[in-house]
């Protein structure tokens, strides 16, 4: 069932999706080689702490993190822990967050100092990836018009977008429908309505779009081994166009 949010639940939605873009943006500050991707974690549970919100993911269906860390070919769900980054590398945060009941998810891939060329074109890639999957999420479109932007904006580029891992509703719950994958045909799944708030997150990968899941029951890694960058919003369809509810 999909949840149409009043102008009050989209307003107290867009606080829950500040507090998680600012917490972003200062983990993102933090990136560089030599940090831990668990001081990563601890410098976004201090900053959600000292904004009157809590983190989504942490125990959410176990997961043991506050924010997930995946580096270079890991695409989501990476832990944080003892690995420290290096000259090169590539990290994509995930973060959401709950404040007054209501969630924001957001989600950027940053470098830890200098990378090559190549590697800051897929990140450049999959970034405008998500704007081009924002801008086909207009009123009276369907979910999958977003969903065909994001894979043949991609496919263009060179790049695979990843098939096992969707977009979503959100609202109270962090996941709620309707899915939104980043591949599709045009003109399928439900029509867009005023008050829908959906997460919408391309992850893209150098290679194949095939991935599995390691040891960790968690951490999901590129099959190829190739890198992988992950870009995500959370907005919300009103009549006048699509409104990013996950801005600083």
């Amino acid at each position: 069932m999909i949840v149409l949010k009043s102008a009050r639940e989209l307003a107290l939605m867009r606080e829950a999706g500040r507090i998680a873009a600012l917490a972003l943006q200062e983990v993102g500050r933090a990136v560089e080689p030599g940090v831990t991707t668990q001081e990563l974690e601890e410098i976004a549970v201090r900053f959600m702490a000292a904004h009157g919100a809590i983190p989504s993911f942490k125990g959410y269906q176990g997961f043991p993190g506050a924010i997930c860390t995946s580096v270079n070919d890991e695409v989501v769900h990476g832990i944080p822990g003892l690995r420290k980054l290096q000259r090169g590398d590539i990290i994509s945060i995930d973060l959401g967050t709950i404040a007054n009941e209501y969630q924001g998810d957001v989600a950027a891939t940053f470098p830890a100092g200098e990378i090559s060329a190549e590697v800051r074109r897929l990140l450049e890639t999959t970034k405008e990836a998500l704007m081009v999957g924002i801008t086909f999420a207009q009123f009276q479109n369907r979910v999958s018009d977003i969903s065909h932007a994001i894979q043949a904006y991609v496919e263009r580029q060179g790049y695979s977008v990843v098939r096992d891992y969707v977009g979503h509703g959100i609202g109270r719950q962090m996941h709620e429908d309707p899915q939104v994958p980043n591949y599709g045909q045009p003109g399928r799944g439900p029509r867009l309505r005023p008050g829908m708030t959906l997460a919408i997150e391309p992850m893209v990968n150098v290679g194949a779009p095939d991935v599995r899941t390691l040891a960790d029951n968690w951490t999901v890694v590129t099959k190829d081994g190739k890198y992988s960058a992950h870009f995500e919003h959370t907005i919300a369809i009103t009549a006048n166009g699509p409104q990013i509810l996950t801005l600083p």
